[in-house]
């Protein structure tokens, strides 16, 4: 198993492995809307604000971490305005248990602390809690809830 960041050459597999994280966090489906737009968002933002963290068996991405960085305006919580958001955490089934999330997790983690970051954030599913408890995550106590609102009308929103 080789641990590497994603480059474009990657990016089929990298669609594969978010459409099969697709089918487990909202139940099955095709996903060939997601399949469709997704090379091309992936073709402009691997490298340049997404970092993709993989294992590779060769060739094939066993598991897969997603890192997104933001600047935003600085305060309290990120001095500098940088943030990076966990995003797409997945190991095909048949790798489960190895350690293999863990150790792309501290990847992102290294490479978050290179990069300057101020908070790596993060949405905990159960089964991932344990392991973002144990490398470190806390839960945020930040006052403030969390809200969305769907601008697309057309098609709902899967949440």
């Amino acid at each position: 198993m080789i641990y590497r960041t994603a480059s474009s050459a990657d990016i089929q597999e990298l669609t594969e492995i978010r459409a099969l994280f697709l089918a487990e966090e909202f139940g099955e489906g095709d996903f060939s809307e997601e399949k469709t737009v997704l090379p091309d968002y992936f073709s402009r933002h691997l490298g340049n604000d997404l970092t993709v963290f993989v294992a590779d068996d060769g060739g094939r991405i066993a598991a897969a971490v997603f890192l997104m960085i933001s600047e935003k305006p600085a305060n309290p919580r990120f001095p500098r305005g940088m943030t990076g958001t966990v995003m797409n955490v997945f190991t095909r089934r048949e790798y489960r248990r190895r350690g293999i999330a863990g150790a792309l997790m501290k990847m992102l983690i290294e490479y978050a602390e290179n990069a300057q970051l101020d908070i790596i954030e993060l949405k905990a599913s159960e089964s991932g809690y344990p392991l973002y408890k144990k490398l470190g995550f806390e839960e945020d106590t930040f006052p403030d809830k969390p809200m969305k609102y769907i601008v697309s009308k057309e098609k709902k929103c899967r949440t």
